[in-house]
Formats: structure tokens, C-alpha cells, sequence
């Protein structure tokens, strides 16, 4: 349905490494960067821009990312939380969302609701 996402954040540097880091173990590289901002996406398709802003940044948003595996999601959220995210569900089942729905929450640097999620 979506082509790309945006995202507006005054914490550039911040944002860009906790996306890198978190979004690694789904796939997600580092595709472009300079001063004003990043593309990261899957190989050959950037789907999340990350763009500079002065002053008051971040939107309140909810991403969710799709994971390949249980142990994708788990890592998500690991390495999200060495990145400099907060914890904001820890990795586990999510009965009340589908009875296959596993997934993890993290909130990023300008405080978006960032997930991962296995439907496996």
C-alpha cells in the first residue's frame, strides 16, 4: 500500500542510528545520507526517510515493520534498546491482536511508536 515513509526529527544523528541499528535484523540498510538526512530500506527499495528539522520534532506515529522470524523480532528489540530506544513492549505474544501475532515496541528517539511484528 505505502511506497515510502517520512519521518521529521531535530535528533539526526540519534534517529539515524537507532533506525539502522534496530531495523538491521529486518533487513533494513542504510541506503543514502548526508547532512539534511537518510533512506533506509531493503536492498534496492528505501522505504523510510529520515529528514532533519529545526527545533520541535517527531510526530507521535506507530510503525510497524514486518519480521521474517520470532528471532528477528527479538533482536529488533534488543539491538533497538542498545541504540538509545525505550523499551515499550517487551518481545511476546499479543493475544488480544491475533492469535499468531508476536512483536515487540520500542519507542525512538522523538518518542514514535516503532514495532516489529511476526504473524508466524
Amino acid at each position: 500500500m505505502f511506497d515510502h515513509l517520512g519521518l521529521r526529527t531535530a535528533r539526526l544523528d540519534a534517529t539515524i542510528r537507532f533506525y539502522e541499528t534496530a531495523l538491521a535484523p529486518l533487513g533494513y540498510r542504510l541506503a543514502s545520507r548526508d547532512e539534511q538526512g537518510a533512506g533506509l530500506g531493503p536492498p534496492d527499495a528505501t522505504a523510510l526517510w529520515i529528514s532533519k528539522v529545526a527545533g520541535q520534532s517527531g510526530s507521535s506515529v506507530h510503525l510497524a515493520f514486518s519480521a521474517p522470524d520470532r528471532q528477528a523480532v527479538d533482536r529488533f528489540h534488543a539491538a533497538g534498546l542498545e541504540a538509545g530506544g525505550r523499551d515499550n513492549g517487551r518481545p511476546g505474544p499479543r493475544a488480544d491482536y491475533g492469535p499468531r501475532y508476536y512483536a515487540a515496541f520500542l519507542l525512538d528517539p522523538d518518542g514514535n511508536n516503532v514495532e516489529a511484528v511476526c504473524l508466524k
